[in-house]
């Protein structure tokens, strides 16, 4: 379908946390055996080099994973605890052999107003400082969040990226996005060469924003979340908006509606046979 290099498929590792903390060579195998080359990591600073023996074992690579570098604590069921240093993560990410580490979640109050997204970016720029160091880079994972404000008629999210340094990689997904209100191939193609990567992620677009302040609580589990190209975002629009930009295009399910490793199978097929992915 595209002229330009094709991204690479990947599939984030949330998608199948509990098999993968159960078994992590089994799972992985299982990923390979699908036709993957590529995973993206995450949860990986506590145990980078069982991750790393586990990719080595089943022939795969993590070119990008997910951790913590923007916020000061984390929240587990146990209670909050400090977030790892930077320093800390990149080791850790050196480790398993990422090559872009990815904030993936910031909370929704530090995206409403023009201060709180000014501190975001500018703690990342710090982070991508600190990981060239490293030899690593940075990026940032959106969820619906950042396009509940704007700011004389730019979405957060935007305004967001006309702050951080160039080197800082994007990662769009592309069903929050879509959740968010956006016209996905449209902000794909604004995006432009700053967009490294996507998550390939389809289901039930719900009705306003999940992140919204006034909204009922919010569980992954309410999702309607359906295999890719079988739900209301325009995936092969938004791919091939970003024609030549993307270098990754990672499955995701929040909320996987069957056996998980059928689930990825079935996004996989959907990038292969209509030439998304490579």
């Amino acid at each position: 379908m595209f002229h330009a290099p094709l991204p690479e498929a990947s599939v984030q590792l949330y998608t199948l946390a509990g098999q993968f903390s159960q078994d992590p060579r089994g799972s992985l195998e299982k990923l390979a055996a699908l036709g993957l080359r590529n995973v993206e990591a995450f949860d990986f600073v506590r145990r980078p080099a069982e991750i790393r023996q586990a990719l080595d074992a089943a022939g795969l690579s993590s070119p990008t994973g997910h951790a913590p570098l923007l916020s000061d604590e984390l929240w587990t069921p146990d209670g909050s605890i400090p977030a790892p240093s930077p320093e800390k993560v990149f080791e850790a990410a050196a480790t398993v052999g990422i090559g872009t580490v990815i904030d993936p979640f910031v909370p929704v109050s530090r995206w409403l107003t023009a201060d709180g997204v000014a501190d975001i970016a500018e703690r990342l720029n710090r982070a991508s400082e600190v990981a060239a160091g490293f030899g690593l880079a940075v990026g940032y994972h959106n969820h619906a969040q950042e396009f509940l404000a704007d700011f004389n008629g730019t979405s957060a999210f935007e305004h967001f990226v006309s702050l951080v340094d160039e080197k800082v990689e994007l990662e769009l997904d592309l069903y929050w996005a879509a959740t968010g209100g956006q016209d996905v191939p449209a902000l794909v193609s604004r995006l432009g060469d700053r967009l490294a990567a996507v998550h390939v992620k389809d289901g039930v677009v719900p009705p306003g924003n999940p992140f919204a302040p006034e909204a009922p609580a919010f569980s992954s589990r309410s999702l309607d979340q359906r295999h890719a190209g079988h739900g209301d975002v325009p995936l092969v629009e938004a791919l091939a908006a970003g024609a030549g930009n993307i270098r990754y295009a990672v499955i995701e399910y929040d909320n996987p509606p069957g056996d998980v490793f059928a689930d990825v199978a079935a996004s996989l097929a959907f990038l292969f046979e209509n030439g998304l992915a490579r």
